[in-house]
């Protein structure tokens, strides 16, 4: 049964580990920004995933320019991850080892692979959470497949006038 991590809600405490063994938690946000964007791919079998994470970084300044860092995370292994960085021209950061636990808790959708080919894993669908200064999940997608993401322009532009001041822009989606 698919449940989603509520809009508004604290980012769970999750750990991942990037290319250099260091366990990262996904949702802190580092000293030179305010607010994190966490974009979860399903892997190096994905050539939707790759096209959607290099365009991202052509939109990466724009959006770090708004105080919004990004990070990227996947189930793929480091092999698997270490793979993948020939196809990806990114120079935010990258984390592997997205557990099926760690999915669950972040309400992604979860697919099994379709043969050995396309990976040896389960993995997660498409998902984006933005979290904002007191780690609560201002915006957030989640997809079932890899063709429904945000448009990265909409996105940053959308980010703009959420974190612009005179705007006082609520969290939206928190009816009960």
């Amino acid at each position: 049964m698919h449940t989603s991590l509520p809009a508004g809600s604290a980012f769970p405490k999750i750990v991942v580990t990037d290319l250099e063994d260091n366990i990262i938690e996904l949702g802190k946000i580092s000293t030179t920004a305010d607010w994190k964007m966490v974009v979860v791919y399903r892997g190096k079998h994905c050539p939707l995933c790759t096209k959607y994470l290099n365009l991202l970084e052509t939109y990466k300044q724009r959006i770090e320019d708004n105080g919004v860092e990004i990070v990227a995370v996947s189930a793929d292994s480091k092999a698997q991850l270490e793979g993948h960085l020939s196809d990806l021209q990114v120079s935010f950061p990258l984390y592997y080892g997205l557990t099926i636990e760690q999915m669950q808790v972040l309400g992604l959708y979860i697919s099994n692979p379709r043969s050995e080919k396309e990976t040896d894993h389960k993995f997660a669908e498409p998902g984006m959470f933005v979290i904002n200064e007191k780690g609560q999940v201002q915006v957030l997608d989640i997809s079932n497949g890899p063709l429904a993401r945000p448009e990265i322009g909409t996105l940053a532009a959308g980010l703009e006038f959420i974190k612009a001041p005179e705007n006082d822009y609520p969290i939206r989606g928190t009816f009960e």
